[in-house]
């Protein structure tokens, strides 16, 4: 509990010291993201995702002083951490998501005669990349700037030095968001 009060204090303090003490926080219950795995059956990338949105929602609460103290830090956080998962489970099994399971645009062109087949090729690269670069404009330019440079093959730490995040972990959260932005945006 001492451990708690520390990092409670550490997160509402000078901006060095909150940042130092996201670290410790992020750190400390990294673990999690094993858990998301074994228990929920999540891809590593989920679980990371739910445990990055767990961490952000915690400081947020924290600093707001949303979290009243009525039980650990870990338990909060496992709270949270398990809701996300729940959440990320849902979202993967609804009726929404089986709509997008439509036939594989390849299987529906090798059904075309050659010739129809090749313009339909050329249309259909021609109108996504169109759409791609529309939503990329709409879905804001930290994101685009960000998404383009992993395109352009940096890694995220590479990112994360250029765009003056604070480490490649807060890229890597932020890229997925980004993707699920655009990913959503195109999708409808």
């Amino acid at each position: 509990m001492e451990q708690d009060a520390q990092i409670l204090d550490g997160l509402k303090g000078t901006y060095a010291e909150r940042t130092r003490y996201e670290k410790i926080l992020y750190q400390q219950y990294y673990y999690f993201t094993d858990e998301g795995c074994r228990k929920y059956n999540l891809s590593f990338d989920d679980s990371f995702s739910a445990y990055s949105d767990t961490i952000l929602s915690a400081i947020h609460n924290i600093i707001n002083e949303r979290f009243d103290g009525r039980s650990s830090l870990k338990t909060y956080l496992y709270q949270i951490f398990s809701n996300k998962c729940i959440d990320l489970i849902r979202k993967n099994t609804t009726n929404k998501q089986q709509v997008h399971k439509t036939m594989p645009v390849a299987d529906a062109m090798n059904q075309l005669p050659d010739n129809t087949k090749t313009i339909m090729e050329k249309l259909v690269t021609n109108e996504l990349k169109a759409n791609v670069k529309r939503q990329l404009d709409a879905i804001g330019q930290k994101c685009k700037e960000l998404l383009l440079m992993f395109e352009d093959g940096l890694s995220d730490k590479e990112i994360a030095e250029f765009l003056s995040y604070s480490n490649a972990a807060v890229v890597k959260t932020t890229r997925l968001r980004c993707l699920d932005k655009l990913r959503e945006r195109i999708l409808g």
